[in-house]
């Protein structure tokens, strides 16, 4: 090992679910330190998606949108003899989850035509219900991983 690990920081909960993980999200959907408009766009895209599923609870909707997004394996290049092998590896949960995190709010992102918290929203729902493009992306960084799995021992 190079250098010594990253610190890892402390997020804050966020004050209306008091949920570290929503403020991460919070965090993630920033540009350009605006976090008030952050929080506006996540907090109005859960009351959207609390008003589509009629559930009581929209952080039980969220979480599991989230476990069905997040990859359990993923692939990372290895340099052996000259000769790069993608080595299927397996994701702790931390990483899962900030993997997972991106991809919504990228293919958010990426959407057109509606304003961001009605495309977050229906992102969000689409992996909520096991479809669109986040979890589209999730199987495919499987199917790579499964792929390589020959390659397995060389984890390290």
């Amino acid at each position: 090992m190079r250098r010594r690990k990253a610190q890892e920081r402390e997020v804050m909960p966020d004050p209306k679910f008091n949920s570290k993980v929503v403020s991460k999200f919070i965090n993630m959907v920033m540009l350009r330190g605006e976090k008030s408009i952050a929080q506006r766009i996540v907090y109005g895209a859960l009351d959207i998606i609390k008003q589509k599923t009629n559930e009581p609870d929209v952080l039980k909707v969220f979480y599991k949108a989230l476990d069905n997004a997040r990859p359990h394996l993923e692939v990372k290049s290895r340099r052996i003899g000259g000769a790069t092998y993608q080595v299927p590896v397996e994701v702790n949960k931390a990483r899962g989850i900030s993997l997972a995190l991106r991809w919504v709010r990228d293919f958010a992102r990426t959407k057109k035509g509606k304003p961001m918290e009605e495309k977050l929203a229906d992102e969000l729902l689409a992996a909520y219900r096991g479809e669109g493009a986040t979890i589209k992306k999730r199987d495919d960084l499987h199917k790579m991983a499964e792929a390589n799995r020959a390659f397995a021992h060389f984890r390290w």
